[in-house]
């Protein structure tokens, strides 16, 4: 318990530490940003003022002149009175016709300078946070900034004892000044009437009016019985921040021991599979850990929360407190604004979305229909189905992403669009080769060369397709050794299949052996017939025969062939006839080699096998 009352004495102080902390930098930072801000406010009220003047002294210059052609018409039209009628009438014209455009260039000069009036802003001269009036335009060498805070200083100046009635007020020839005893509170230019569409007079009245009831309110606001009511206030604002700081570390405790406690209930640890990610312990950190940040992220909260109604009790500090809320606020508008004008993309990308699943779904059951052969289309073969329904889906996915891609939020930034060149850049660069096997696997996929299950021979390697992506193509030999194969090199390369006629044909097998001269052909052949007969898995129709290759010089080469439906024991078929060959041959007394002999010629008859010798 003591532990935890040093902990909130701690607190507390730090918390007072930092409210002095920031009146003390907030003076000089929110002094020079005023001071820039009022600088570049001068600037403008200038420009705009100037503007005003320029089109004042062009209407002027414009009714001096047409004044001056109004009188010479009205001279004209009164010497004529007793003359000329219709040259009068003329004149009278011309007259008329002078007024109507004075009138228009009056009216529409009147419009400009009121749109410059409403739409200017001026520099407010604030009493306790509160606006008195606006300064428009410079007096002398100070410009409105300089006047609105000289006005401001005077005000809180008298504000001390301040009496009604010792406000004066004195017109001159150019100005029009407000007196509080010998103090020169403002002063009331034409300048500063043009702005407020008055006379200089009836401007410096109403002025005064509002600087009375401005000061009256001002010493109520800084009386010292508000004064000591704000800091009440603070000391019970810090009370309640005291107390839900307290309470909120011995609700964090609590929850703590009962996760200690009642733990092993709920986790269980992080499994994945067979893998442990986490065991119960290390889970049971991690949540310790995460409830402690957790804590102190609402214990900144709350701070952070109370330290603008700490700073908005008192006039001086209330502008930090609006900076305070300010950065919480701020983003969470801009974030709101954002996302409210966001919406009507939001929408259009909604839209493309279902469209694209709806139309993907749609082919995925065409590309199901043709598979399983419910839908025919002439020349299109049903294994074509899955991997035409692929490309076609991740063309239109494409086209979705290429649609979707203006609407989505920073799509037109310099960095998002630096950042998407240079990853296309990578992947062009860095996938050359993965692009060539994905090209060789659409033409492969389209060629048909194979099927998955079917034995094959590409290059040096035999076995069993096991699977075709739009990359690789994985065989499996009768070793049971997986080998990729890039399709690329698949394309490249040539490539047998022993399985896509043996269903229909059969699947011819075959081997040679080399018997010498001395034993008949016919013999031969019928001891080969009769092993591939006896061999398993050997097709009884067509029926097995013998091709005699080759004569040479001391032996006659047979080969056995024989009709089989399965090519993916192939090795094991060519095991058991070699053994049966053997067996066959062995019984009838024929020793399977290729003899070499030297003969010695003595002119006697060539000795040949006849007949009989079968």
């Amino acid at each position: 318990m003591k532990k935890m009352n040093y902990r909130i004495v701690r607190l507390n102080m730090l918390m007072l530490m930092l409210h002095v902390f920031l009146i003390g930098i907030s003076t000089p930072l929110l002094s020079q940003h005023d001071s820039l801000q009022s600088k570049s406010q001068d600037s403008l009220l200038q420009n705009i003022h100037d503007e005003g003047l320029l089109l004042i002294e062009a209407s002027d210059s414009a009714l001096k002149k047409d004044s001056v052609a109004q009188a010479e018409l009205l001279d004209k039209i009164e010497s004529l009175r007793k003359k000329d009628k219709s040259k009068k009438e003329k004149l009278q014209k011309q007259y008329d016709s002078l007024q109507l455009v004075m009138k228009t260039r009056n009216e529409k000069i009147k419009h400009q300078v009121d749109s410059i009036r409403a739409n200017t802003p001026g520099i407010p001269v604030l009493l306790n946070k509160d606006t008195l009036l606006y300064v428009y335009s410079k007096l002398g060498p100070f410009s409105p900034s300089e006047r609105a805070h000289s006005i401001e200083r005077k005000l809180k100046q008298i504000a001390d004892g301040f009496d009604p009635k010792a406000l004066s007020v004195i017109h001159g020839e150019e100005t029009s000044d407000l007196f509080y005893n010998e103090i020169i509170v403002l002063s009331i230019t034409d300048r500063d009437a043009f702005w407020m569409d008055k006379k200089r007079d009836l401007v410096i009245l109403d002025y005064k009016e509002l600087i009375i009831k401005g000061i009256e309110k001002y010493n109520s606001d800084t009386s010292w019985l508000k004064t000591l009511g704000r800091v009440g206030l603070v000391l019970l604002v810090l009370l309640i921040l005291v107390f839900m700081v307290r309470y909120l570390n011995k609700f964090m405790s609590k929850v703590v021991k009962y996760v200690g406690l009642k733990g092993k209930k709920y986790l269980k640890g992080i499994h994945f599979k067979n893998y442990e990610i986490l065991t119960y312990e290390r889970e049971l950190q991690v949540v310790f850990f995460l409830l402690d940040v957790i804590k102190w992220m609402l214990i900144v909260f709350i701070v952070y929360a109370a330290l603008p109604l700490i700073f908005s009790v008192f006039p001086t500090t209330e502008g930090i407190a609006n900076r305070l809320l300010g950065y919480i606020l701020d983003p969470l508008v801009l974030i709101f604004k954002a996302f409210v004008g966001y919406i009507p993309e939001m929408i259009t990308i909604a839209v493309i979305v279902v469209l694209t699943r709806y139309f993907v779904k749609f082919l995925r059951y065409l590309s199901s229909e043709i598979e399983h052969g419910h839908l025919v289309i002439p020349g299109f073969y049903p294994d074509w189905a899955k991997p035409t329904f692929n490309l076609v889906s991740f063309i239109v996915h494409v086209f979705a992403f290429i649609v979707i891609f203006p609407y989505l939020p920073g799509s037109d930034s310099p960095i998002f669009q630096g950042v998407s060149v240079f990853l296309g850049l990578l992947i062009s660069l860095g996938s050359s080769s993965a692009i060539s096997n994905l090209v060789a696997g659409l033409v492969i996929t389209y060629m048909r060369p194979f099927k998955i299950g079917e034995r094959v021979k590409i290059g040096d390697v035999v076995g069993d397709v096991i699977e075709k992506t739009m990359l690789v193509t994985r065989i499996r030999t009768i070793k049971n050794e997986d080998v990729t194969i890039p399709n690329g090199a698949v394309l490249s390369g040539q490539t047998t299949n022993y399985s896509s006629s043996a269903m229909e044909l059969g699947l011819i097998l075959n081997t040679s052996i080399t018997i010498g001269y001395d034993v008949h052909w016919k013999k031969v052949r019928d001891c080969l017939i009769e092993a591939a007969e006896r061999t398993n898995l050997v097709n009884k129709e067509p029926k097995p025969f013998v091709l005699q290759t080759s004569l040479d010089d001391f032996y006659v080469s047979y080969q056995i062939n024989a009709y089989t439906n399965r090519p993916d024991v192939a090795a094991k078929i060519y095991s058991e006839l070699h053994s049966n060959i053997l067996d066959v041959f062995h019984n009838a007394g024929i020793e399977i080699m290729s003899p070499h002999f030297r003969a010695e010629r003595d002119g006697s008859t060539v000795q040949t096998a006849t007949e009989n010798d079968i």
